[in-house]
């Protein structure tokens, strides 16, 4: 019986997103005045890695990235307060902003038919969804994953409040320069402000998600009796012959 389960989505390349969201652009910002003269052309060609991998991932995976989106516009602000020679003040506050609307939004979700927790966690990219909705429905548990995706999509916009304090605190503390005053100076600080933030920021976030999604998988377990491997989405070649 030929399967009719929709075609999966394709997996994230993160080595690739790494390099060209956070490597190139640390390494231009820092070291781009040893290729190129203007400080404009440094901050321009930084801000070409995060814009390329947008479109590379919107058409490797012929899907939009709601991340990658995010990041997509962060950039644009980036090189609109640089390259517009916009205070510094405006930059702090595209920092701070950023991940403060994305954990608004997130937490509002959470008090909707649809917690965004189905985008960032609970999502056919990573989960054998109907399989898990058909278990919930057979199990009378509908409702009680229904209270635990709200509840993780609260945890998970926590996670985005806390990036954004932590956000603000990094950008007062390595971008104290005027664009308008030291342009070479204003990329550097961006870049070593890029780096560390890497460290500061990404990694405890990604710790939390890891928390949430142990949560996310252990209330499927519970309610749905599926073994992990069997809750998540599988590579449709691993099925083959079987």
């Amino acid at each position: 019986m030929k399967s009719e389960n929709p075609s999966p989505v394709k997996s994230e390349r993160s080595g690739f997103s790494l390099l060209l969201n956070i490597v190139l652009p640390v390494l231009l910002l820092t070291q781009g005045d040893r290729f190129l003269d203007s400080p404009k052309w440094i901050l321009a060609a930084a801000l070409s890695g995060p814009i390329a991998y947008f479109f590379y991932d919107l058409r490797h995976r012929n899907k939009v990235n709601f991340i990658s989106i995010l990041g997509f516009v962060s950039v644009l602000l980036t090189g609109g307060v640089g390259l517009l020679e916009l205070p510094r003040f405006w930059f702090i506050v595209k920092e701070t902003s950023i991940p403060a609307i994305i954990g608004i939004a997130i937490l509002i979700s959470a008090f909707t038919r649809f917690p965004l927790i189905r985008v960032f966690v609970y999502s056919p990219a990573f989960f054998d969804v109907e399989r898990i909705q058909k278990a919930l429905l057979t199990n009378g548990k509908s409702k009680a994953m229904e209270a635990l995706l709200r509840k993780t999509t609260v945890l998970l916009s926590c996670s985005f409040f806390i990036s954004a304090t932590l956000n603000f605190i990094l950008a007062r503390h390595f971008v104290k320069t005027e664009p308008q005053v030291d342009a070479a100076q204003f990329n550097a600080e961006v870049g070593a402000m890029t780096g560390w933030s890497f460290v500061v920021i990404a990694l405890p976030s990604m710790l939390f998600i890891g928390i949430v999604l142990f949560a996310v998988l252990g209330g499927i377990k519970k309610f749905t009796g599926l073994t992990m491997e069997e809750a998540m989405r599988q590579d449709p070649g691993s099925a083959k012959g079987q």
